[in-house]
């Protein structure tokens, strides 16, 4: 059943893809509280830049992807915190400025392969290196470490930003943080899941997660643990059934949404019936 973790492509897979299982909703769920679950996804698309950019520069994409999410994170912030009432509008001027300077940049450069963009836009396990590995562990060390370092504030700062201001956090400065670290888990998640998917990794663990009604750090913890299950779940199904990996993790976590919104359905039908019998 698990032969496939015999094969070295698919070790290194997983250990990546552990970590950046881990990463995702650590960020992810900050982001969807804060209601900016598009951010994955319009940075995704400026990752897109940067790794065309890496084509036509013969630098390795993951650094030149990282640079551009990171810029493209503070071009986001620092256009939504001065048109509040429009943060939908930074990330749309984005997203799309993202998707034509990675058209420009590709036409412009004649040292990639079809394959290889196909492999960052939608994931590609057997690419993954011990490179890879290491440079995802070590960013993910980082974010990690912001995250414990800065929990109550980051806390403060989600659910009440006008009180955590009055209270002399530094609101702003945590803003960009998180915009950064949004960035940096972009990056490092698109070796796994791809540009184009590494934003549902991010989000649809901790939607999943959610749905169980617990507190902040039980939410976060649960959102790990079924980012982790499709992670696995997902490397073992493409490889039997000869499926993309990136699509199938996915998948699999939006199914893991699924089973627990009927859950919490089922869970609310008893309690009214109870509360029925009762009355």
């Amino acid at each position: 059943m698990f032969d496939w973790l015999q094969l070295e492509f698919m070790q290194r897979g997983l250990a990546a893809g552990l970590l950046v299982a881990a990463i995702c909703p650590v960020i992810g769920l900050f982001l969807v509280l804060r209601r900016l679950s598009l951010i994955g996804d319009g940075l995704g698309h400026i990752a897109f830049a940067g790794v065309a950019a890496g084509f036509l520069t013969h630098i390795y994409p993951l650094v030149t992807a990282l640079g551009f999410t990171v810029t493209g994170a503070l071009g986001i912030e620092w256009l939504r915190s001065r048109q509040k009432a429009y943060g939908d509008l930074a990330l749309a001027i984005f997203f799309y400025s993202g998707i034509a300077g990675g058209v420009i940049l590709l036409n412009l450069s004649e040292s990639f392969s079809g394959a290889q963009l196909f492999g960052y836009l939608f994931g590609q396990i057997s690419t993954v290196s011990i490179t890879d590995v290491w440079l995802i562990l070590g960013l993910g060390i980082v974010v990690v470490a912001i995250v414990t370092l800065l929990y109550k504030e980051l806390f403060a700062l989600t659910f009440d930003e006008a009180t955590a201001r009055v209270s002399g956090i530094r609101v702003s400065a945590l803003n960009v943080l998180l915009a950064v670290m949004a960035a940096v888990t972009v990056s490092v998640g698109m070796r796994i899941v791809g540009l184009l998917m590494v934003g549902a990794l991010m989000i649809v663990p901790v939607a999943a997660a959610l749905q169980l009604g617990r507190g902040f750090k039980a939410t976060l913890l649960w959102s790990v643990l079924f980012s982790m299950v499709s992670l696995v779940a997902g490397l073992g199904t493409s490889y039997y059934l000869d499926l993309p990996p990136g699509g199938t993790i996915v998948l699999l976590a939006v199914g893991l949404f699924l089973l627990t919104s009927i859950f919490r359905t089922i869970v609310a039908i008893v309690a009214r019936s109870d509360a029925w019998r009762r009355a």
